[in-house]
């Protein structure tokens, strides 16, 4: 296709598109399921007061959940799809908004669920396994709702809860707005004079840049324009925490990481452990920094010097026809089985390539996948798209395994893990590439590929977690989160994450005022972990081949059917040691190494 011009969507050839039919014959199809669907709230309202009458109506009751779950699923997943590939249709706008009220309607009819199930006493639930076996089934989704009992409070107290709920997210919703609605930067200027617009979506591209001078003023520029505000910034972080702060207390919780990785059944230690590894391997970080300041020639590396690439371009045009075969090439070694699958995805009209006037920007895979799932490019025909190919299809067969073998009542999984099967796509890729390149060019753009993931992934996502849990701790002990304190913690965790060949400038103390992640609720540390888990994964599968593949397809086959953890351990990685992250920085390590050779 061609790259200068976006086509409309009625131009785009069909067979780059994906086919939503196997989902709704027709957008007519679709409306009638939808008005359907409108008799569901009062099947589910007629089990309100009866779910602890017997194992009989507990077990009709979740295979009523079941029938909602397969059939809302691929309707709000239709009119996403239709959504997002062109977003300025305002009948696939409203077909959205429609299965959204639908999800809505369905749900709030099933909200007397949760306290009717916490009542049941276990004696009684004992009982009900005995006379009912099927409700084996659902044992975990019990187990899920009934294992936070001592978090749980009176009705009267869960109404107050519920009702402060949209309250707590004031914070990060005028956080939100202030960042991407009312902050306005200025016009800066590259060294030979000319401007070019500043703003939150072109700081990064714009740091990128090869001209220094560019790259200095956009910082300074930034920075000096997020200074005047920061006062009021730091206030709605104060807030978010006050917030988390009060739900923790009133739950019973020690602290606000536990409230919040108690969510996903995450234990505490895996987050300590994630920045106590992260700490032991900062010496292959600081060689990562030297290594940069080398190979840019300056005498001094300031945090402007951090997003421009370091290796010469040797990108090559990658078609999408070739991006599918290095892949297909690339996950050959996950069996023929996996592969087939791929193809399938590939032939079938899952995906929809390239972008076209109105698609939605970036890439996903569809959490849907009954009959399949479906997935989202925008492809570009370079590195990058081919690597997102990989990912996604990840996702796609992560979910396809899960929905395939599990009950519906398991066949989704937590986001502690969601990342784990894209990135070890990417892992496999990325080493089955570098395998098959000796040109030092190409292996050095490769590798620098590969690094600057690793350092945007493990070190970067690991140092917001620290400092999360520094100001999650300073709020815990009744210290105002003022503009000052957050950005002299932040500060000094930029100094040593970074290291002594990093000129830490002032203005980066000022970084956290524009990470959303902070408002995410200590989320932003999966993002480490689960590319640590990829990596040790992908190194077992290349070293231990078939045993390692069969435990990592039972770890895709295993949905959310236990917890996140026990999860992983049946791939071979257990997250609850910090070995995972060690062995993933150990990698990172030897890829310095050979950069340093290479150039």
């Amino acid at each position: 296709m061609a790259e200068n011009k976006i086509p409309k969507r009625s131009e785009v050839p069909e067979e780059l598109t994906w086919n939503l039919g196997d989902m709704f014959e027709s957008d007519e199809a679709w409306y009638k399921e939808n008005e359907a669907l409108k008799e569901m709230p009062g099947r589910i309202a007629a089990f309100q007061g009866k779910l602890g009458e017997s194992a009989e109506m507990l077990l009709s009751f979740f295979r009523l959940e079941d029938e909602v779950e397969l059939r809302l699923s691929p309707l709000y997943g239709y009119a996403s799809c239709k959504n997002d590939q062109d977003q300025g249709n305002s009948v696939y706008q409203d077909m959205r908004g429609k299965a959204m009220s639908t999800f809505v309607a369905i749900s709030s009819a099933a909200a007397f669920a949760t306290p009717e199930i916490m009542a049941i006493p276990e004696d009684t639930l004992n009982l009900f396994f005995v006379a009912q076996p099927e409700l084996e089934t659902y044992r975990r989704s019990l187990y899920r709702i009934r294992r936070r009992a001592e978090h749980i409070l009176t009705p009267a107290e869960e109404t107050l809860l519920a009702a402060a709920g949209e309250m707590a997210q004031s914070p990060d919703n005028i956080g939100s707005v202030f960042r991407n609605a009312d902050l306005k930067f200025p016009e800066v200027e590259d060294k030979d004079g000319g401007k070019h617009q500043l703003t939150s979506g072109s700081f990064v591209p714009l740091l990128e840049s090869s001209d220094r001078v560019l790259r200095k003023n956009t910082f300074d520029a930034y920075y000096d324009r997020l200074g005047e505000f920061k006062n009021t910034i730091a206030s709605t972080l104060d807030a978010e925490f006050k917030q988390r702060r009060f739900f923790a207390t009133a739950r019973k919780y020690p602290n606000t990481l536990a409230a919040a990785l108690d969510e996903t059944e995450v234990p505490q230690e895996v987050y300590l452990n994630l920045i106590e590894a992260v700490h032991a391997n900062l010496d292959k970080m600081y060689r990562y920094v030297s290594l940069r300041k080398k190979m840019l020639g300056v005498d001094e590396l300031h945090m402007y010097d951090v997003y421009t690439p370091i290796v010469a371009d040797a990108a090559e045009k990658i078609s999408y026809e070739q991006a599918k075969e290095t892949v297909l090439e690339a996950l050959q070694v996950l069996g023929d089985d996996y592969v087939e699958l791929l193809k399938e995805g590939f032939n079938n009209r899952w995906i929809d390539v390239y972008e076209n006037e109105g698609k939605r920007g970036g890439a996903y895979s569809s959490g849907n996948s009954r009959p399949h799932p479906y997935v989202l490019l925008n492809h570009k025909d370079t590195l990058d798209s081919m690597f997102t190919l990989a990912h996604e299809m990840g996702h796609a067969l992560h979910s396809y395994h899960s929905c395939k073998v599990q009950p519906v009542s398991t066949s989704e999984y937590v986001i502690f893990v969601a990342e784990v099967a894209s990135t070890c796509n990417e892992v496999l890729l990325m080493r089955h590439l570098l395998a098959k390149t000796t040109d030092k060019k190409q292996r050095a753009y490769l590798i620098n590929h590969f690094l600057d993931s690793f350092k945007g992934t493990v070190y970067r996502q690991t140092m917001f977690a620290e400092f999360e849990l520094e100001i999650g701790r300073m709020a815990e002990r009744g210290e105002a989160l003022t503009a000052d304190a957050l950005s002299a913690k932040y500060h000094e965790l930029n100094k040593l994450y970074f290291g002594p060949d990093m000129v830490s400038d002032d203005g980066i103390a000022l970084e956290w005022a524009r990470i959303p992640h902070f408002f995410y609720n200590y989320y932003v540390f999966q993002y480490a972990t689960g590319f640590s888990a990829a990596v040790a994964i992908a190194n077992r599968i290349l070293s231990e081949g078939e045993t390692a593949v069969s435990d990592y397809k039972k770890f895709l086959s295993s949905g959310g059917s236990s917890d996140p953890i026990s999860l992983l351990k049946i791939a071979g990685v257990d997250m609850s040691t910090p070995d995972p992250v060690n062995s993933a920085l150990q990698l990172f390590g030897e890829l310095v190494d050979e950069m340093e050779k290479l150039v």
